[in-house]
C-alpha cells in the first residue's frame, strides 16, 4: 500500500557519516546517501547557503534530496557543512572566509566524491553555494552544476566568464518573487554564459517553501534525465519519519530576519 511522502519522510538509502580533509587542513562534517539496491546514476553535491544566515547541510532542500532522491532517482546525494558550521551532523573546523576560503572545501567534497566512484557529478548551490559553485566550481571531476536562487553576491562577472569559455552545463532556477535576483534580472545576467539555461520558477520564493519538489524534479531532469519527472509522490515500501525537531530548518528564520543586498 502506497504512502504520500510528506517533508519528514525519509525513503531507504545508504548513509553514512563522512568527513571531508581540505588542502588547508580542515575537517568538515557531511554525510553521503546511496542507492539501496543499485550503483548511483548521477551524483548531487550540495553546497548550501549562508551559514551566517542559518544556512547548512540540513537546509530543507538538501535535506529533502537526501531522504528521498536515491531511492525515488538513483541518485546519490553528498551534503556538507562547510567550514565554521554546524548542524545536527556536527561542526566543521575553520571559519566563514565569505567564499574566498571555501574554495578548499568545495575542492574536498568533489574529491571525496571523485575517490568514492561516484559517477556524473553535479554541484547544486543555494543562494550562497551558488556563488561557491561559481566560483569554485570548475573542477575537471565536475560534470556541470545547478544554482538554486544565486543572488551573484559573491561571485564576480570573470567567474560567469570562465563557465562561458568552460562550455560545462549550468542552470539557474530563479524563484518568481526571490528576495535577491528575479527572472528578468537574472536573464541579463546570465546572458553572459551563452549555453546556460535560466529556468524561472513561476509563485516561488528564496527559499522554496512549498516548492522543494519542484526543485527536485528540475534538478532530476537535468542530472538523471532517464529518470521519470515528475518524481513519485507516494512511496509502496518501508519509509521513516525524520525527527523535525532536531532538524529544524534555521534557514528559514535566519533569512526572514537577516536583509542581504542584492549583489556587492
Amino acid at each position: 500500500m502506497s504512502s504520500p511522502i510528506r517533508a519528514n519522510s525519509i525513503l531507504p538509502a545508504h548513509r553514512e557519516d563522512i568527513e571531508l580533509a581540505t588542502a588547508d587542513g580542515l575537517t568538515l562534517v557531511g554525510e553521503l546517501a546511496r542507492p539501496l539496491d543499485r550503483d548511483p546514476v548521477a551524483t548531487l553535491v550540495c553546497l548550501h547557503p549562508l551559514p551566517t544566515h542559518g544556512g547548512m547541510m540540513d537546509s530543507h532542500v538538501f535535506r529533502k534530496a537526501a531522504w528521498r532522491l536515491p531511492a525515488l532517482a538513483g541518485i546519490a546525494v553528498l551534503r556538507f557543512n562547510s567550514r565554521g558550521t554546524s548542524s545536527v551532523r556536527g561542526t566543521s573546523e575553520g571559519t566563514f572566509s565569505a567564499g574566498v576560503d571555501e574554495r578548499y572545501d568545495v575542492a574536498a567534497a568533489v574529491e571525496y566524491a571523485e575517490f568514492a566512484d561516484l559517477p556524473n557529478i553535479w554541484l547544486l548551490g543555494w543562494s550562497f553555494g551558488t556563488d561557491l559553485t561559481l566560483m569554485h566550481g570548475l573542477e575537471p571531476a565536475v560534470a556541470g552544476a545547478i544554482l538554486l536562487s544565486p543572488p551573484l553576491r559573491y561571485s564576480q562577472p570573470e567567474h560567469l566568464k570562465e563557465w562561458a569559455a568552460d562550455g560545462k552545463p549550468l542552470t539557474a532556477l530563479i524563484p518568481e518573487f526571490d528576495d535577491y535576483l528575479r527572472p528578468a534580472e537574472a536573464i541579463e545576467r546570465f546572458a553572459a554564459v551563452p549555453h546556460a539555461e535560466v529556468v524561472p520558477m513561476a509563485g516561488a520564493k528564496h527559499l522554496w517553501v512549498g516548492d522543494a519538489e519542484k526543485v527536485l524534479d528540475q534538478v532530476v531532469q537535468r542530472v538523471a534525465p532517464g529518470v521519470e519527472v515528475p518524481l513519485p509522490r507516494t512511496w509502496d515500501g518501508p519509509m521513516e519519519t525524520g525527527d523535525m525537531n532536531a532538524y529544524a530548518d534555521r534557514t528559514v528564520a535566519a533569512f526572514s530576519d537577516v536583509p542581504m543586498p542584492k549583489t556587492d
